[in-house]
């Protein structure tokens, strides 16, 4: 998948999370450039921020594992031996 659209899908992933309220900490996701997305977290203490931070590196590692095992890339040739 192209870089641009690989950040699209990502973005549209995690903008219903980013629009929801959550006690101590807001993030908002944007795009600064076709392929890259930024995730912008604000959170009143610094617990706050890594349990945002902990979280949204979940998130983006389950959409890209979910991504990878829904679309695996081609195999070129037999695996190399051990």
């Amino acid at each position: 998948m192209p870089r641009a659209e690989l950040a699209t899908w990502l973005e549209r992933t995690l903008l219903p999370e980013a629009s929801r309220e959550v006690p101590r900490a807001k993030a908002a996701v944007a795009r600064p450039a076709p392929e890259v997305v930024e995730i912008r977290l604000s959170a009143r203490d610094t617990g706050s921020v890594r349990a945002a931070m902990n979280t949204y590196l979940g998130w983006v590692h389950l959409a890209l594992a979910t991504l990878a095992r829904a679309h695996p890339p081609p195999k070129d040739g037999p695996a190399p031996s051990p």
